[in-house]
């Protein structure tokens, strides 16, 4: 908590105070940014955000982002939303954002600041496009950060052409103003200034000037973020440019980096829902509460059940079977499912998986015969036989395979995943396999990545399944189908 005014201790000097009514309420909607993505902000770490910052200057901008981080982002995965939503709520924005002690200082984001007497309205205006180029090559050669700061500045004065209240992206403002810096250009130029150089030394200039405009352009980026802040507010920023976090983002409709994002957050995730699992099942070893013999016990307490006595549990692992379809846009569903069930395989007594398309095969061996999960289900991609027909959707005839080679894989004790959309390309359905699974089966569950208003729309037999599940799921993200495997096993 926040000590009194009236304490002699005095916090390490800041510029504005850490108790000053505007950062308490900017650090409030920065946290509840924060959440509204999902990043789970308690109470208690708001608190000790406005503790946080008392122990920085507010004038070092990295130092806050770092105090600021070290709070309130427990999750690496987590940590380029902070970053983005950082940058909307400390960056330079206008004297609405004044303390009670007067405006933010200058000073409280050096990179920004270029010539103290050059009023911004005319910094990239007032240079010519030669002094402008001179100016580039001088920051690209030097490579410091304040030198690509201030090129960045002056290159969205001048070329972004921003124009206040116009609704339009940072995007098209940075294609703007890097179409007209020529980097690569830039690159090759100075480059060639080596002379005589050996092909070694031509080759890591090469990549250190690479480096130095990547910087350049997340600079450009920053500038133009900063300036669409300080016109639009950062509640409309906020929402236009916060991202959903990886464990949020739909399997169907996930571009190729968010799916690496996600590749990068299920082995945290699987190692803490190991860790779950271990400590429900050592939760459930007393078993169920012997009554007899607690009873019997407490004659010696004159009739109060002192010490409740419980029958020894005999737990047992559950077997598994997986069956998932891995045709089109489904298959980044199955594969983190399938990642996500043999990384706490250990909760199982047998895991056996098969995958279909229109044909149907056994994989099991090839996560037997891979030390790593990731390059078993590379292996299923390339050696699995799923193709019958046409390489279309076919669960009836996938279903059916399953029926006839492997029905002994299914027991009492076996609980049943099926994976997919149960979109069959108007084929038959092949429900009646399911009904014969529950039969044998101990549990038969079915996980669908699409939205139940999707459901029996177009060529989706959902509702043929429904009455042989003993659970049927909508899982589009990580954090649902982390909640299907807490909940349930």
């Amino acid at each position: 908590m926040l000590p009194p005014r009236g304490q002699t201790d005095d916090p390490p000097a800041m510029t504005p105070s850490a108790e000053t009514p505007s950062l308490q309420n900017l650090l409030v909607d920065f946290s509840g940014a924060l959440r509204r993505v999902g990043l789970p902000v308690s109470l208690t770490e708001r608190i000790d955000a406005l503790e946080a910052v008392r122990c920085v200057d507010l004038a070092d901008r990295d130092a806050l982002k770092s105090a600021l981080g070290a709070v309130l982002v427990k999750n690496r995965s987590h940590y380029p939303a902070f970053e983005t939503l950082f940058d909307v709520y400390f960056s330079l924005r206008g004297v609405e954002y004044e303390s009670a002690d007067g405006a933010w200082p200058d000073e409280f984001d050096p990179a920004y600041i270029l010539d103290p007497d050059d009023p911004p309205e005319s910094q990239g205006e007032s240079l010519s496009e030669e002094e402008l180029l001179r100016m580039l090559m001088a920051a690209l050669a030097d490579g410091s950060g304040g030198g690509l700061a201030a090129v960045a500045r002056r290159a969205v004065q001048r070329y972004a052409g921003m124009e206040p209240g116009r609704p339009v992206g940072g995007t098209y403002y940075l294609y703007r103003t890097l179409r007209h810096l020529h980097l690569e250009e830039l690159v090759d130029r100075l480059a060639e200034e080596l002379g005589e150089a050996s092909p070694l030394e031509r080759r890591l200039r090469r990549v250190e000037l690479q480096d130095r405009v990547d910087r350049l352009s997340a600079e450009v980026e920053a500038e133009i973020r900063r300036r669409l802040v300080a016109d639009r507010g950062h509640e409309t920023m906020s929402s236009m440019l916060s991202r959903p976090l990886p464990e949020d983002v739909e399997f169907m409709h996930a571009s190729g980096g968010e799916l690496e994002q996600i590749r990068r957050a299920v082995t945290p995730l699987t190692r803490k829902l190991a860790a779950k699992l271990a400590r429900k099942r050592k939760s459930l070893s007393l078993g169920a509460l012997d009554y007899r013999r607690t009873f019997r016990d407490s004659l010696s307490s004159g009739g109060v059940p002192v010490e409740p006595k419980f029958r020894r549990a005999r737990p047992s692992k559950p077997e598994m079977v997986i069956i998932a379809d891995v045709s089109g846009s489904v298959a980044a569903f199955a594969r983190f499912t399938l990642h996500l069930m043999y990384a706490v395989n250990s909760h199982f007594s047998k895991v056996r998986s098969f995958v279909f398309i229109d044909g149907l095969d056994e994989v099991s061996h090839l996560f037997e015969r891979s030390d790593e999960v990731s390059e078993a289900i590379r292996r299923i991609n390339t050696e699995a036989d799923v193709v019958w027909l046409d390489g279309h959707s076919d669960y009836g005839h996938a279903l059916g395979v399953f029926w006839e080679k492997y029905e002994e894989a299914v027991g009492p004790r076996t609980s049943v995943l099926v994976l997919g959309d149960a979109r069959s390309n108007y084929h038959a359905s092949g429900a009646w396999v399911l009904g014969k699974l529950k039969g044998k089966a101990r549990r038969v569950f079915w996980l669908n990545p699409e939205p139940r208003s999707y459901w029996d729309t177009g060529d989706s037999v959902m509702r043929e399944y429904l009455p042989h599940c003993d659970g049927v799921h909508e899982v589009r993200t990580l954090r649902q189908l982390e909640r299907f495997v807490e909940r349930t096993f």
